[in-house]
């Protein structure tokens, strides 16, 4: 097995629902986001997928949440913003667009500073 990882980043706002605290007020990250990706085959270059092609998916699906009002994104409506909910929400979006390549989506890492981070993984 194979595991490849890329990071990115994205600048959002969000509140918590229901919180008790700062973070029930409107406030904004610099979020970190990694991903790791598994699989078994390497092509006849060696590669299981390409970093550009991995990293592009990544972009596309931050672009969806940079500079926004998380709340307000349809997704968020009703579902808190939080980190764990970020992570699950990215691993959805990216597995969707990596169906058909020779990798899944193994493991969402998002950080909303440098000591804060949820992960979201499958079984």
């Amino acid at each position: 097995m194979y595991e490849l990882t890329v990071r990115d980043e994205f600048s959002a706002a969000h509140q918590l629902r229901g919180y008790e605290g700062a973070c029930e007020h409107l406030h904004g990250h610099n979020w970190k986001v990694e991903v790791a990706v598994r699989g078994r085959d390497l092509n006849s270059i060696g590669i299981l997928i390409d970093f550009k092609e991995l990293k592009r998916a990544l972009r596309e699906v931050l672009g969806e949440l940079d500079h926004r009002n998380l709340n307000e994104l349809p997704a968020f409506r009703e579902l808190n913003p939080s980190s764990e909910n970020l992570a699950r929400y990215i691993f959805d979006r990216l597995r969707e667009r990596l169906a058909g390549k020779p990798v899944k989506v193994y493991r969402v890492t998002v950080c909303e500073t440098e000591r804060a981070c949820a992960s979201y993984l499958e079984d």
